[in-house]
């Protein structure tokens, strides 16, 4: 898997400042999500392309499309047991259907008739969705709203194997620019990203992405 990569100074001004949008690297086939793991698990998943080891399906796991949010939350691989991230190319068309099958973690008026039907759906659905404040390279938060989608039961099942295309552990990639990763960013490089547009407009609407 080749992870294009971009001075950040020569992208971030494409990406949209406010609203809630969805960063991501994708082509036609595949989007690539990141995660970060400890040794043990990051270590096994790169060398056999797959999760297993140590790596429980019977827990929620979390995928972030957008690097920079991932860096934010792992401390750019500095935090315990975050030490390896791994950048995971799914395909896309399984990427679609976790957007499809997600229910926000928090209840949503716009989204749902009422607390009840809420929770039904958190209770009936295998995927959880939220919009968190997305963060610059040093951790200063921005405008702008990323997404991250935990994952379980039968829906983490084929994440962890049958729908992943490949799995990279770019921890030396991600060691080389956490020393980049402060004002002025001119030496900071990252993945190369754009918004990904959620096809079914229905399904958009639910999950909240901003129209523009």
């Amino acid at each position: 898997m080749n992870l294009l990569t971009e001075p950040y100074l020569a992208q971030k001004d494409r990406w949209p400042r406010i609203g809630r949008h969805i960063l991501a690297q994708f082509d036609d086939e595949s989007v690539v999500v990141y995660q970060a793991y400890s040794q043990a698990i990051g270590h096994f998943a790169a060398r056999h392309g797959y999760f297993g080891g140590g790596f429980s399906t019977s827990r929620m796991t979390w995928i972030k499309p957008n690097f920079l949010w991932m860096m934010y939350r792992s401390g750019w691989g500095t935090k315990e047991n975050q030490e390896v991230t791994l950048a995971v190319r799914l395909k896309r068309d399984a990427f679609d259907e976790i957007h499809r099958l997600a229910v926000h973690s928090s209840f949503d008026s716009d989204s749902y008739g009422s607390q009840v039907g809420w929770k039904q759906a958190v209770a009936d659905s295998d995927v959880r969705l939220q919009w968190d404040p997305d963060h610059g390279p040093s951790g200063s938060p921005v405008e702008r709203r990323a997404i991250q989608l935990g994952l379980r039961g039968k829906v983490l099942a084929k994440y962890a194997k049958e729908w992943l295309l490949d799995i990279q552990d770019i921890s030396g990639f991600v060691g080389e620019q956490r020393a980049n990763a402060a004002i002025p960013y001119d030496r900071l490089v990252t993945p190369r990203e754009a918004v990904y547009l959620v096809g079914d407009p229905v399904v958009a609407a639910r999950l909240g992405v901003s129209r523009e």
